[in-house]
């Protein structure tokens, strides 16, 4: 038996990335929940594969080509919403890419292309969002956050890192700016959750996943599917008085300390 409080039937949903990965997986976890769904990515064929597996549920999903470093795209995105549904209750800030550059040697179109992907988009898309939901009185924006905008993670993520920071910052003003009108602004801070470039990265790099598991304490790479749970607990009345909260979805990472150590840790020592 599924708690009211997490049923989202009767709401339209905005997820970013639903082509794939963590965006596909929230995109479907909110269907799940009853809620429809517009789909916003630029891989056009992969949206429309999300949107057949939320039409087997039941729910209307509507994909968008959608550059979420484009302003005049996530305005144009938000205005097919005001079209096709008159309103918006969740929206899921997931996309965005972020360039890796060696810091001394870092271009400055490699940081504009970050910045404009990864907090400049994400700022007017919750614009957007919060224009129509403090009309509304209600609503609930969750961006997704890197551990590498909490804490560094060396390996050419200056740019990464810097954008990430800036969009826990946003989270932080949005929710104290719009909390008072009904509009809430959460984060899901994600570490070391396995998607298609992570795969080939590894893949390049034998040492990287041993790497990571040495700060995961739960022993294993998260999975895409693992965003739904707190991603529906943030979308529905459940967090009803939860805003501003950087939540983590990172298998321990950021409660250990560097210099420590858990029991099955690659290469760990009893010191």
């Amino acid at each position: 038996m599924t708690h009211p409080l997490f049923d989202l039937s009767g709401r339209v949903a905005l997820v970013s990335g639903a082509a794939s990965g963590m965006g596909r997986q929230m995109s479907i976890g909110f269907a799940e929940s009853g809620a429809d769904v517009v789909l916003a990515d630029i891989n056009s064929a992969g949206a429309q594969e999300t949107a057949h597996e939320i039409e087997k549920l039941g729910r209307r999903a509507v994909p968008v080509i959608c550059d979420v470093s484009s302003v005049e795209q996530i305005r144009a995105t938000y205005a097919l919403i005001d079209k096709e549904f008159g309103r918006v209750d969740v929206v899921g800030n997931v996309a965005g890419e972020g360039l890796l550059s060696i810091p001394l040697e870092v271009s400055e179109e490699a940081i504009v292309k970050t910045l404009h992907n990864l907090v400049v988009g994400r700022f007017f898309s919750c614009q957007e969002a919060g224009r129509r939901m403090l009309k509304q009185g209600k609503g609930s924006i969750i961006n997704i956050v890197s551990i590498g905008g909490i804490t560094a993670l060396g390996r050419s993520h200056v740019g990464y890192g810097m954008a990430m920071g800036a969009g826990a910052q946003m989270i932080r003003d949005l929710s104290t700016e719009w909390a008072s009108g009904g509009v809430r602004v959460n984060g899901i801070v994600c570490a070391q959750i396995t998607n298609k470039g992570l795969e080939k990265r590894m893949a390049a790099d034998p040492k990287l996943a041993a790497s990571f598991l040495r700060g995961l304490p739960i022993g294993r790479l998260g999975r895409p599917e693992e965003i739904k749970g707190p991603a529906i607990f943030l979308a529905s009345d459940a967090s009803s008085f939860v805003t501003g909260a950087l939540l983590p979805l990172d298998g321990g990472n950021l409660a250990k300390n560097a210099g420590g150590s858990h029991p099955g840790m690659p290469n760990a020592t009893d010191e």
